[in-house]
């Protein structure tokens, strides 16, 4: 199964004027991003060589990138934790080491720098709890700009997606 991820154009670091054509394309794609250029004309009403080059400037800018999804259940990785961490302080140098750390761990999925009782909150998704058990004594608890670390074990997957709402 293939979908695509939206990402903010890093280069020019501006967002993406879209009108509503732009717009049907993107929520067309996130139903089925193997759709013909034809089909997504048809879908959108436009012929298909003004779609491909809509596509293309999605593509260019940052907005659109395709990318194959993996249903992780069936290559045996069962369990999602969520990791609050709390760092030693805010300084920069911290700040920069820890992030750096967590961005060498392919077990951390996601990462995210918050506001609140913790500083960062990663997704990381392991086999079983042994390969958990491993990755943080072996792994993530072994940046020193840690204080604390709090797991939290997900049961059961209600809502997953990777569409971003088109409102």
């Amino acid at each position: 199964m293939h979908n695509f991820v939206l990402a903010q154009n890093s280069l020019q670091n501006k967002k993406l004027v879209m009108d509503i054509i732009d717009k049907k394309i993107l929520e067309s794609l996130q139903q089925d991003a193997r759709m013909t250029m034809k089909e997504l004309a048809s879908i959108v009403g436009i012929s298909t060589t003004p779609v491909y080059e809509r596509v293309k400037r999605l593509q260019k800018s940052g907005t659109l990138n395709f990318k194959a999804i993996i249903n992780k259940k069936k290559l045996g990785y069962s369990m999602v934790v969520f990791c609050q961490i709390t760092i030693n302080n805010h300084e920069i140098g911290t700040i920069k080491s820890f992030e750096k750390h967590i961005e060498s761990l392919p077990e951390v999925v996601e990462c995210y720098h918050t506001a609140g009782s913790f500083d960062y909150l990663l997704k990381v998704i392991v086999k079983d709890m042994d390969n958990y058990q491993s990755f943080l004594v072996n792994k993530l608890s072994t940046s020193k700009t840690m204080a604390n670390i709090q797991s939290v074990f997900v049961m059961s997957e209600k809502k997953f997606s990777y569409d971003v709402p088109m409102v």
